[in-house]
């Protein structure tokens, strides 16, 4: 793919963007920003959702996956079905009560002051390396794609990327996002599609043929029965159930989106079919990614030791023609931007409502406290992108998303024991046993390592054990206690 054809199509991309948010952002005030009103459809909400849980990551890593870990990864998925139901029928009900702007406002309300502080900053500190590690998978890729042949420096790519990041999102806020995730969801799996039928055509395959290929192939087993296996169906499963809740229930981000709409009512049925047509997306996903494995094996293609790069080598080398290209430069992009732009919002909001009490200011001192807040996170991902190209490791990556189940744990211990228990706690104790956790959290995981390979994601469950159980050690029988759930 040429350089000139890959920076049109990044300039007729962003184009689209800022048209959106140009209409979207019209008369948006800064309640807007936050809440776009509570108007959004909610199907509107649960299609742009998908583009939000589907980061850059998933686009490469779930496909390049397959070759070791086949479709067990499915598991997890059908794990996220508890979950999303716990979702839709404890966690939305109590925030749509409660009235909330930043999910984090419970823990005010049910523990205190610091209970509240500790858990907006989890957030804030999962949410800004995450997000930024998802875009710099895709700033990677538009460096080697366009901007590395021109002579474009590494660093004014990241500061064009994350400056077009903010001026499609700095007016409308999650009101323009709603609409512009839409669309880079649309891409993400028009871009999915393409490239499946395109590997089938190389194949000679039609979509029969495809399905009966990967079904007679190694690469379909799904579930796992051994329980000392890594991959045991039982851990994957009730991991996907927490992975869910914790990720998707107690994150502002993904929160935020579901509460724009109009009720509680339109706010459930989006999280249902939200999850339907996961299930069926991780489905394509994999299958993509045994088609990929079995191409390769059939052209006598070496898969890279690195599996993410099985993807991104064959799209980009030509295989599959200059369509396979384009195709799969729009679906990382529309993947990577897609949640990093709602994360932006997510954490202004967050930072806004939970640490700065905007909501006590008149309209015009709460723009520029949020335009502020806006331009640092901002700031903040160019400096994480940054130290990411330093050391420049997929380690570093990997380390990153790993640390989710760390920096999440105490989100889901502190929710937890809110939900169901009714006891008061010391709330002052409460950032140390939320900074205590995860340490033990790491350290456990360390010795189990070798015994038996680690929790892998089931040390999130540990993790909000953990703090679950330091959180009865410091309730307090003598303090009334504060139940809104």
């Amino acid at each position: 793919m040429s350089v000139q054809l890959a920076g049109g199509i990044l300039a007729l991309y962003f184009g689209l963007l800022l048209a959106i948010s140009y209409f979207t952002s019209r008369g948006a005030d800064t309640h807007a920003f936050f809440t776009a009103n509570r108007e959004s459809p909610w199907w509107l909400v649960a299609f742009g959702m998908i583009g939000t849980s589907i980061s850059g990551l998933t686009f490469i890593s779930v496909p390049g996956a397959v070759g070791k870990t086949y479709f067990t990864y499915y598991q997890v998925i059908l794990g996220h079905s508890l979950g999303y139901l716990t979702i839709a029928l404890v966690l939305m009900p109590l925030y749509y009560r409660l009235n909330l702007i930043s999910i984090y406002g419970y823990l005010e309300k049910r523990f205190g002051f610091w209970a509240y502080k500790t858990g907006s900053a989890f957030f804030l500190l999962s949410r800004t390396i995450g997000s930024a590690a998802r875009l710099y998978l895709a700033v990677n890729v538009l460096q080697i794609a366009i901007f590395e042949p021109i002579g474009v420096p590494f660093v004014l790519t990241v500061f064009i990327s994350i400056a077009l990041i903010w001026l499609y999102t700095h007016r409308g806020g999650v009101k323009t996002i709603i609409w512009t995730d839409t669309l880079q969801t649309l891409f993400l799996l028009v871009a999915l599609f393409i490239t499946i039928v395109l590997v089938g055509q190389q194949m000679h395959m039609g979509i029969g043929d495809m399905i009966q290929t990967i079904q007679k192939s190694p690469y379909s087993h799904m579930f796992e029965w051994d329980w000392k296996n890594p991959h045991f169906f039982g851990k994957d499963f009730l991991a996907g159930v927490f992975i869910a809740i914790v990720m998707t229930g107690l994150d502002q981000d993904l929160m935020q989106k579901n509460l724009t709409c109009k009720s509680i009512g339109e706010a459930q049925k989006n999280m249902f079919w939200f999850y339907w047509v996961l299930l069926f997306i991780n489905i394509l996903f994999l299958s993509l990614g045994a088609l990929l494995y079995l191409y390769s094996a059939s052209k006598g293609i070496a898969v890279p030791t690195k599996t993410d790069e099985l993807y991104p080598m064959l799209a980009l080398g030509g295989e599959f023609g200059t369509l396979a290209a384009v195709t799969f430069l729009l679906g990382i992009i529309a993947a990577s931007y897609a949640s990093s732009d709602s994360a932006l919002t997510a954490l202004t909001t967050s930072f806004c409502i939970d640490f700065l009490s905007i909501e006590k200011f008149k309209e015009d001192k709460q723009k520029k406290m949020k335009h502020f807040v806006h331009i640092g996170f901002s700031a903040l991902f160019f400096v994480v992108i940054g130290l990411f190209h330093i050391f420049n490791t997929s380690e570093l990556i990997a380390a990153v998303f790993n640390l989710a189940g760390y920096t999440y744990g105490p989100l889901l211990g502190l929710f937890s024991f809110g939900l169901f228990t009714k006891y008061a706690i010391r709330d002052k104790w409460v950032p140390i046993i939320c900074v205590l956790s995860p340490i033990i959290t790491f350290v456990l995981e360390s010795q189990a390592q070798s015994l038996f390979g680690g929790f892998g994601f089931a040390k999130l469950i540990l993790n909000g054990a953990i703090c679950f159980v330091m959180l009865w050690m410091i309730r307090d029988k003598n303090l009334e206690s504060v139940h809104v759930a």
